[in-house]
């Protein structure tokens, strides 16, 4: 008798991880347009999660690769790093953002033209290792923009 509650107990417990982990909510999805020649690009966006969970990567037609990144002010110098994952925590809203934490896009297969939309699969991981896709579109914006502000995608 107490395995079958255990058992019952540890597969309510798996999918209520699993429907909370698919209540990912990506907004205000944008990308900077390019200049000539350019391969890489950032991505910003305002991610949020009902469980606590991680963005581990991304991918995305447009580009060879999709990273997480974070830059930050180091004895007045603004450096950049890979992240290998960024936490979600729940209820709370993650904003991507020039400056901040953000997706680059590397490897770019074409210039990005302001108007356009650029398709991703974000990586989100739980706690317990499990990882789903969710799918953003996010508008390309100006070369030089600081901030933009758009719509849920």
């Amino acid at each position: 008798m107490k395995t079958l509650i255990i058992a019952t107990c540890c597969a309510s417990a798996t999918l209520w991880t699993s429907v909370c982990l698919a209540q990912v909510t990506v907004t205000s999805a944008w990308v900077r347009a390019t200049a000539p020649g350019q391969t890489v690009a950032g991505a910003y966006m305002k991610i949020s999660s009902a469980a606590t969970a991680y963005l581990v990567g991304g991918s995305s037609p447009g580009a060879k690769a999709v990273e997480v990144h974070q830059m930050s002010l180091v004895d007045n110098v603004m450096k950049m790093r890979a992240l290998p994952r960024l936490e979600l925590p729940a209820g709370a809203v993650v904003e991507l953002k020039p400056g901040g934490y953000h997706l680059m896009m590397i490897g770019l297969t074409q210039p990005l033209v302001k108007g356009q939309q650029v398709p991703f699969k974000l990586t989100v991981e739980d706690k317990s290792g499990r990882r789903q896709t969710v799918d953003v579109k996010a508008v390309v914006g100006e070369l030089a923009a600081t901030e933009m502000q758009h719509g849920s995608h």
